[in-house]
């Protein structure tokens, strides 16, 4: 049965917006009822754009407020565990930007956390939901690559657009836990996330800005059926976001381009008068505008498998199961770019999370 939701949105940043965007651009019966930002004003300002009803700067107040059934967390990478453990507390379901944590063992300690609750919880991993990778994967399953050998995902851009993502104790490292995280996801869902990743060999290092954390990354995984992850990051790159994946098989192969270069170029000498794209530099000479964000980057499919999820009860696509592993794995990659040698990925668990039981009370208003 398809429910209607009250959701408390954490987070009023550039995530906080594009989950906003969704949500009430595409799902009508679906709304965020409170804000919660890191300051009351950034929490009212946000309110009013999108006339939600509810705001606030207190995390505990917001997570249970009795009207919401529903906790979406859009906080810095520091906050996950506290916001995520007060969901499961409050027999909440949750979702949860990615990455996770800021390492694998906040990550199994949510994880945990959910299980013991029995909440709902899915991992917003947006750049999987991409509708180029959901055909691509589609494809894939149905063998017309053949065996996949070899996955490479990049991600790449200038900078962050927030102040904390440059602090390495509030982010949990630089450019390969914001970016990486992503990459390593992609190359799970084409390697098949049923199976192991073994270990990993990095290199990572600070090139352009003066930050303690590492501006740039590459990295490989090495999985238990011989496959080859490749990811490369970098907020050293100039001209915007660069998003592509490549997908090597036995039988056959994937190109994809999902941001800069897909079709849509112009060239103007006096402006574009307004926004470009996600981390375009400029508005004058040669542009790639993105027709419609939220869609080429995978949010409105994501929260449709979500939404749904939750209603089936059953498990979506991307859980925090996933979640934990990815954080596993980037632990892995920041060890092997200090020691310089293929280090191993250490799982307390590994396991596809089982789908999450249906749980009603008398008198809620949706699943919990």
């Amino acid at each position: 049965m398809k429910k209607s939701h009250n959701i408390t949105l954490l987070g009023a940043g550039l995530i906080g917006t594009f989950y906003t965007m969704t949500i009430h651009g595409q799902r009508s019966r679906d709304r965020v009822h409170t804000v919660c930002a890191l300051t009351d004003d950034e929490a009212k300002a946000f309110a009013q754009k999108w006339e939600i009803p509810h705001w606030t700067s207190d995390l505990a107040k917001a997570v249970q407020d009795p009207e919401t059934d529903l906790v979406i967390v859009g906080l810095p990478n520091n906050l996950h565990k506290k916001a995520c453990l007060l969901a499961a507390e409050a027999g909440k379901a949750v979702l949860c930007t990615k990455p996770l944590a800021r390492n694998a063992a906040e990550a199994f300690e949510i994880l945990k956390a959910v299980e013991k609750s029995g909440v709902f919880a899915g991992y917003l991993e947006d750049l999987v939901y991409t509708p180029k990778t959901l055909k691509s994967l589609a494809s894939v399953k149905n063998g017309a690559l053949g065996k996949i050998l070899w996955v490479r995902s990049r991600e790449t851009h200038p900078g962050p657009h927030s102040a904390w993502f440059w602090d390495k104790e509030i982010a949990g490292g630089g450019a390969i836990v914001d970016m990486g995280c992503h990459c390593i996801e992609i190359i799970r869902n084409f390697i098949g996330k049923d199976v192991k990743p073994v270990e990993v060999m990095c290199a990572a290092d600070t090139l352009v800005h003066p930050i303690q954390a590492e501006d740039s990354g590459i990295g490989l995984i090495r999985f238990e059926n011989q496959a080859i992850g490749q990811f490369e990051v970098s907020w050293t790159f100039r001209g915007g976001m660069d998003l592509r994946d490549e997908v090597a098989g036995t039988e056959g192969t994937i190109w994809l381009d999902h941001f800069l270069r897909t079709g849509y170029e112009m060239f103007t000498a006096v402006g574009q008068g307004g926004y470009v794209a996600e981390k375009a530099e400029g508005d004058k000479g040669w542009l790639f505008p993105v027709g419609d964000e939220v869609h080429e980057l995978g949010y409105v499919h994501m929260f449709s498998d979500m939404f749904d999820a939750l209603d089936e009860g059953r498990r979506p696509m991307e859980t925090f199961m996933d979640g934990y592993i990815v954080n596993a794995i980037i632990d892995a990659c920041y060890k092997s770019a200090v020691s310089k040698k293929w280090e191993p990925v250490k799982l307390k668990e590994w396991r596809v999370a089982p789908p999450p039981a249906p749980r009603f009370r008398k008198g809620d208003k949706g699943r919990i």
